[in-house]
């Protein structure tokens, strides 16, 4: 009833500051469980997985290995994100979603364009791969980022990173499954070490893959943002062709030696561009300098 004293301290209770403090914390505690819990959980899961597949020879376990290989560090690095603090910006709604859909329509994208522009193996096609998955992972972000009202270099990064991740997961699973037929003169193998190692190496490199690249063209796309608008700038074409590169050299080289050395050289940016940020504020100093003069 609406007079009644009982009815009114509830209303007070829910429209008081702490308590919608205890009801968000309560929320994101449900959406983020401890990431470290996370990781060793998956990889237990994921060896025991591996080992029964071995020892039983049952073909039926093959997309469990391949699906927890390719997901469990992409998706540790999410759920690490979600429980450390999201920014407003980046609801759990909007990072999972990134992630979940940007690794489906990031690989149809790219599979389409792919198909047609890319003509065959050697430099210039990795060039072309490397060109064509870094701006449909950029479109994604800009498309994912629609509805922020204020943009921040280090959300971009981190909604990057989350739609890298996503791409990364489902690109390491097709690899995976395509590395279980290995071809022996005129016969065809199914090679279960081939998947297992191919999970060890994509698995293990995502954050240092597409997630880096992606995470850093994504800080530059939200650091170019003015007035709570995207705009394309000079600065977003600079880096969508270095980290196309990083991309293109990483596919061509190989090897673990080439994976560390291009890794290395990506992390550089993307630790400059993380702590350049200004606490996560917005970058419009420019503006206030000019407001101020």
């Amino acid at each position: 009833m609406p007079g009644h004293p009982g009815a009114r301290e509830a209303c007070d209770m829910i429209t008081r500051p702490d308590v919608e403090k205890s009801t968000t914390a309560a929320t994101r505690h449900v959406w983020a469980p401890r990431w470290w819990l996370v990781f060793p959980i998956g990889l237990v899961l994921w060896v025991a997985t591996v080992a029964d597949t071995f020892y039983t020879n049952n073909l039926i376990l093959l997309p469990t290995v391949v699906l927890l290989g390719s997901f469990l560090v992409p998706v540790t690095a999410v759920v690490w994100y979600l429980d450390h603090d999201p920014s407003p910006e980046l609801s759990p709604r909007r990072i999972v979603s990134a992630f979940i859909f940007s690794g489906v329509l990031g690989a149809l994208a790219a599979s389409v364009l792919e198909f047609w522009l890319v003509f065959g193996p050697g430099l210039f096609g990795t060039l072309k791969v490397g060109f064509i998955e870094e701006l449909v992972k950029g479109v994604l972000v800009v498309l994912f980022a629609l509805g922020i009202r204020s943009y921040t270099t280090r959300d971009g990064m981190v909604l990057g990173a989350t739609v890298g991740f996503g791409f990364a997961a489902l690109e390491s699973s097709g690899y995976a499954l395509a590395s279980l037929f290995v071809v022996q003169g005129n016969q065809l193998f199914l090679s279960l070490p081939s998947v297992v190692l191919n999970e060890l190496v994509r698995g293990l490199l995502a954050p240092f893959g597409h997630g880096l690249w992606t995470a850093i063209l994504g800080g530059v796309i939200f650091h170019a943002a003015r007035n709570g608008r995207l705009r394309p700038t000079l600065a977003i074409l600079i880096t969508y062709v270095g980290v196309s590169l990083l991309h293109a050299a990483f596919d061509f080289f190989g090897g673990i030696v080439g994976y560390i050395v291009i890794s290395v050289i990506g992390i550089a940016p993307l630790v400059y561009i993380w702590l350049r940020e200004d606490r996560g504020l917005p970058f419009r100093r420019a503006a206030h300098r000019i407001q101020g003069a």
